[in-house]
């Protein structure tokens, strides 16, 4: 009986050692994840910046379920996808940024890099200063987010960033868009079904009094990412296919060839609230550029998506310097 005592104590003993150390790991693997979720971009030669947040590698279920209120065909059927780690803009990309890449005041001040890219500033293709007040008359100051830039307008100014901070920076795939939105939730938000919770974390038709707002005024979803949904709908890297999640070729790292239609995320302020769910998925067109007086019309700009703009990621894996030129639509 005592033989089998001691047995029992050492058993269990290993076992509340193991649980401990199992324990000890976790937490330091998310003080770790902790330590690396918050990075802030600094802008040499401005006093702004640029707030990322880490988004962990995982997997999901892409898509809708065919009961899902608003859904539309070209969300499913769902389809598990991995995705990798990578940062994300905390907020949507804004015009005082912007105006950095449109104006290149800063191209000449020294930055501090990553050492990820390196290219030089200078080679980057400049956008062209817009005719019109591509705001439509909803404003441009500090805090709104920019809109009327093409998809080819938004890869340009990921790729000078990248040059003047040495860091990878590109649009997001859909998959990782979809991914980052939905936080960890299998619902139609990140905050559940009710539609009505919206109030509180986007802008859109019901209470947008039809205009786009300064970013970061609504609730954050669990990962920290501002006005996901509403405000201004979001670019992403993947041309639109309707049945694109049919069959096992899935664009997980699309590369978009020029003229294709682009998929856009998230909703806007003029969407109502099911265009705004995880899953909604938006195409570009060309009615974007209707009043367009240029022949050839502007590469840069829209005259009519005035609810279309982008946020950037980071990736953790920096693609190979022929594929970089890709991602940056540098062969346009």
């Amino acid at each position: 009986m005592r033989i089998r005592l001691v047995i029992d104590f050492k058993r269990n003993y290993m076992i509340k050692k193991n649980t401990i150390i199992w324990v000890y790991i976790l937490f330091v693997t998310q003080v770790l994840f902790s330590q690396q979720k918050d990075f802030t971009q600094q802008l040499s030669g401005t006093d702004l910046t640029i707030e990322m947040v880490t988004i962990p590698s995982g997997e999901f279920v892409m898509g809708s379920p065919n009961d899902e209120k608003g859904r539309g065909k070209d969300e499913g059927p769902k389809h598990d996808v991995k995705i990798n780690a990578f940062m994300m803009s905390k907020y949507e990309i804004t015009w005082d940024l912007y105006n950095l890449y449109l104006q290149r005041s800063i191209d000449s001040v020294k930055n501090e890099k990553a050492g990820q890219v390196t290219i030089e500033v200078d080679a980057v293709a400049g956008a062209t200063i817009p005719y019109v007040d591509m705001s439509l008359g909803m404003g441009t100051s500090k805090g709104l987010p920019v809109v009327n830039i093409t998809h080819y307008a938004a890869s340009k100014f990921c790729e000078w960033l990248s040059a003047k901070t040495g860091r990878f920076y590109r649009l997001p795939t859909e998959a990782e868009w979809e991914y980052a939105a939905r936080s960890g939730s299998e619902t139609t938000f990140f905050f559940g079904n009710d539609a009505s919770k919206l109030e509180d974390y986007a802008w859109y038709r019901n209470n947008s009094f039809d205009t786009y707002h300064k970013v970061g005024e609504k609730k954050p979803n669990p990962w920290g990412l501002y006005d996901i949904y509403g405000n201004v709908a979001e670019w992403t890297l993947d041309q639109y296919i309707s049945d694109a999640y049919e069959g096992d070729n899935i664009f997980f790292h699309p590369i978009v060839s020029k003229g294709d239609s682009i998929v856009v995320r998230g909703g806007s302020f003029i969407d109502e609230d099911n265009e705004l769910r995880s899953a909604s998925r938006s195409a570009s067109n060309p009615i974007w550029k209707r009043r367009d007086p240029q022949f050839p019309k502007s590469k840069w700009w829209n005259t009519d998506a005035q609810f279309v703009g982008f946020r950037i990621v980071s990736p953790n894996v920096v693609p190979n310097k022929e594929d970089l030129r890709k991602y940056w639509l540098s062969d346009m």
